[in-house]
């Protein structure tokens, strides 16, 4: 926990603690449905915007920037349909979010064996 916290704060902390995970239950809490929800929607839901601008390319910012405009007037269903062209009732979308991350465990699983 202290390495990764050095590695994260780039040694700048004047101290640190060990046992920062176990004072975070959100880390660990499995057995209470819905509680990750949040995380877990905004980390896919990202990955999905990630994977669209992949395939856009550098004409993406705009509507990004246009997206990051709408949050506070907008659902998340509105926000996807107008700036991304998806609807979020259907798995497309978050299939290829999920595609991302397969990719990239797949390369971890490559690197670390």
């Amino acid at each position: 926990m202290t390495e990764a916290q050095k590695e994260a704060y780039m040694d700048s902390l004047d101290e640190y603690d060990p046992t920062f995970w176990a004072s975070k239950l959100h880390f660990h809490i499995t057995d209470v449905p819905f509680y990750n929800f949040p995380y877990t929607f905004g980390y896919l839901f990202s990955m999905g915007i990630y994977a669209n601008a992949v395939e856009i390319g550098p004409e993406f910012e705009d509507k990004y920037i246009s997206l990051l405009q709408d949050t506070g007037r907008m659902t998340v269903e509105e926000l996807a349909k107008k700036h991304l062209d998806v609807d979020l009732e259907k798995p497309d979308f978050w299939r290829h979010a999920l595609e991302l991350c397969i990719r990239d465990l797949e390369e971890f699983m490559k690197l670390s064996s």
